[in-house]
């Protein structure tokens, strides 16, 4: 009961904190608009999903028209506030979009990066410590490097290439139905640095497209779209439902895998379901916002020294404050004469902020 009480303190604190910084971003631009606009005009924005059709749509591939099932979705809106025509279309069209996938992929990355913490029992772990941040800049910078028609595009390419570098490295690691830890990490490592070199040599013959690849390559959440947070978040939300029965698990998986299995944990089957699970995740997050550091390795740790080690209590947490931090430092980013990528804001404070641990002695072992 007390994990309870407490998991709901936090979360309701931090799910607050979200909010207010939500309202805050999207008062901040080129053109100010008031709090109380900015409220009404989101409540405006939030929908209800109460229709769905499929429709066949051709997508095109090596030349080939290639059919595709295209998903629309109808919503009802059950607020109505009257809110100015020019403010309402700056919030819910360009403003709200950006903060809430920047929520969306903060919420992942703030996730994953708990579980990889607690999988590998190591602070330093992050969620692309498997390569599959790595995985994911192969099939971007691919796609704008190369002449390659991938239907769906970019966001595809790296989501594809991020799943499947995430179970390349769970085959490697793999024998005789065993996984262990530290095999799994290494070749995470020395996947990400072949991946790496390949990332380099697309870079080289990427041309005049140079500057978009780098520009995905530093993490951004400029030109996106609701269309983008309808396919994000309800990935990133089932998969966060589904990793919420395993935190019990995780927390006897950092008391050592005999140990664990002596507790009736089954050990193997429940590392694969973390690993794949948390690596999807960050596949969602990574596809359609590039490659964003230090939010899956500072937030939890942050939130694992203000609430321990308790994953019951330190996923929702971490998920929330991932959120929160994320959608704060794009705030920054865009807010400045030039927009920057909001990677070079969160490397910029994080790893200040890891030093400073560090030099306090706040970084330790699990």
């Amino acid at each position: 009961m007390r994990t309870r009480y407490r998991t709901t303190i936090w979360s309701s604190g931090l799910a607050a904190a979200l909010v207010a910084v939500i309202l805050v971003s999207a008062s901040i631009g080129p053109v100010p608009i008031d709090l109380p606009v900015v409220a009404m005009a989101s409540l405006n924005a939030i929908g209800i999903p109460t229709a769905a059709s499929v429709s066949i749509e051709t997508a095109p591939l090596a030349g080939l028209a290639v059919p595709v099932p295209d998903l629309a979705i109808g919503y009802t809106y059950p607020f109505s506030f009257s809110v100015p025509a020019t403010s309402e279309l700056i919030v819910r069209e360009i403003r709200l979009p950006r903060i809430v996938l920047g929520a969306v992929v903060g919420f992942a990355l703030g996730t994953a990066g708990a579980v990889m913490q607690g999988f590998f029992r190591n602070p330093m772990a992050d969620p692309s410590i498997i390569g599959v941040s790595t995985g994911a800049a192969v099939g971007a910078v691919a796609t704008i490097a190369l002449p390659l028609t991938i239907p769906f595009g970019l966001q595809t390419a790296a989501f594809v290439g991020a799943v499947v570098t995430a179970f390349a490295v769970y085959l490697i690691a793999t024998s005789d139905g065993r996984t262990p830890v530290a095999t799994l990490l290494l070749a995470g490592v020395a996947v990400q640095t072949f991946l790496g070199a390949v990332v380099s040599f697309l870079l080289l013959q990427s041309g005049e497209s140079l500057r978009e690849a780098v520009y995905w390559l530093m993490g951004h959440l400029s030109a996106t779209g609701w269309d983008e947070v309808e396919v994000t978040l309800p990935v990133v939300a089932v998969l966060f439902v589904a990793l919420v029965p395993f935190a019990r698990d995780l927390n006897v998986l950092m008391l050592g895998e005999e140990d664990a299995q002596t507790l009736g944990i089954p050990v193997e089957w429940t590392k694969r379901v973390l690993l794949a699970v948390s690596s999807v995740m960050t596949a969602a997050a990574v596809a359609v916002a590039g490659v964003i550091g230090f939010v899956g390795l500072i937030v939890p740790h942050v939130m694992r020294l203000l609430v321990g080690p308790d994953h019951r209590i330190l996923l929702p947490t971490s998920a929330l404050a991932g959120a929160t931090f994320l959608v704060a430092t794009d705030t920054l980013a865009r807010s400045g004469g030039q927009e920057l990528p909001v990677g070079i804001i969160t490397a910029a404070l994080g790893a200040p902020f890891f030093l400073f641990l560090l030099v306090r002695r706040e970084v330790h072992e699990l």
